[in-house]
């Protein structure tokens, strides 16, 4: 009977230790709407939800250039408002653990000088779970050539 019990306890133990992790498909779903929230704000300038979305440490790579948060957030304060559409693609999601590997594109669309201009765009995104929730901490962005 004290096996019994022992055995009891130890199920119920590890259960809670699994709970309090995140399930694999509600991380695949948590993270595509997180992917499409940091497309809205960086369509309306919106640093102050960027800034809950992005790790403190965050690294962009964009154009070759390697971007802190303070300077990507920087030049989305600064950008001009433009009408600017962003368009996700197909999105691949890869749940390793507490870390999650996003694989997509998009397509973006913006007013230059008067003319709408159009670019693809593929990126690879990093998103970790800390603290009770998810942070891009990594992300790179390559314009796709036609």
């Amino acid at each position: 009977m004290r096996t019994l019990g022992w055995w009891l306890v130890l199920v119920c133990a590890t259960s809670l230790g699994w709970a309090q992790e995140p399930a694999e498909t509600d991380a695949a779903t948590t993270v595509r709407a997180l992917e499409q929230q940091w497309y809205e704000a960086q369509s309306h300038n919106d640093n102050r939800a960027l800034d809950l979305i992005f790790d403190n440490a965050l690294v962009y790579l964009e154009y070759g250039r390697l971007v802190s948060k303070g300077d990507y957030l920087l030049s989305v304060r600064s950008a001009k408002p433009q009408l600017q559409q962003i368009v996700m693609g197909p999105m691949t999601v890869r749940t390793f653990g507490s870390t999650v590997i996003v694989i997509g594109g998009y397509r973006e669309t913006t007013v230059k000088d008067g003319k709408h201009l159009l670019r693809h765009w593929r990126f690879v995104d990093t998103w970790v779970y800390d603290k009770g929730r998810w942070m891009l901490v990594a992300a790179a962005a390559a314009p796709v050539s036609k």
